[in-house]
């Protein structure tokens, strides 16, 4: 039912999906999302998702979760953190993945502004749970959603952070923000 509403849902917007690689690339990895701009990106990544007939979760504020419409944030993926508490989000990464297969979307940005440089805990995550980064992307300019471009686990434990993201930063060139204002594209 996911699948075909996802399907909907993205031709009623006027959006498409790209599959840069194998659909098998989103079944468990982390899937780095930029750049992160505006909150309707996260609804279109999972009519894209869907639409795939892939699972997707992310980590949200557990408010969201423990909030009277929070049946809905777990129905689409959403895990609820605490974050007015020291997590240590890595291992509990690597748990979750020990437990399902699924795509956890990171927002590198980790915000909806403006930021000098990403944060790096997506690349320490992937390392420490064995799984593949995703690269995936929303143009807001040709209303295109780029997903499946794969930075296997054994690139991960043999190139270098900077050389991985030099790689990323040459992707995101091509990527038109919702608002440009709001990306850097200096990503590290």
């Amino acid at each position: 039912m996911k699948k075909l509403f996802g399907k909907l849902m993205l031709k009623l917007v006027g959006w498409k999906v790209v599959l840069e690689g194998d659909v098998n690339n989103l079944d468990r990895c982390i899937l780095v999302v930029a750049p992160h701009t505006a909150n309707d990106e996260y609804m279109l990544g999972n009519f894209a998702y869907w639409s795939l007939g892939k699972p997707l979760k992310v980590i949200i504020k557990d408010q969201h979760t423990k909030a009277w419409y929070g049946f809905l944030i777990k129905a689409m993926g959403g895990i609820g953190i605490d974050r007015s508490q020291k997590n240590d989000l890595v291992n509990f990464v690597v748990n979750e993945f020990k437990k399902d297969d699924f795509s956890l979307v990171i927002t590198p940005e980790g915000t909806r502004s403006w930021v000098p440089k990403w944060r790096k805990g997506f690349y320490h995550m992937a390392l420490a749970a064995k799984v593949p980064i995703v690269i995936a992307a929303g143009d807001f300019k040709d209303k295109v959603i780029y997903l499946g471009k794969k930075i296997s686990v054994e690139e991960l434990e043999t190139r270098s952070y900077e050389d991985i993201m030099a790689e990323m930063e040459e992707y995101y060139k091509k990527i038109t923000p919702k608002f440009p204002e709001k990306w850097n594209p200096k990503i590290y």
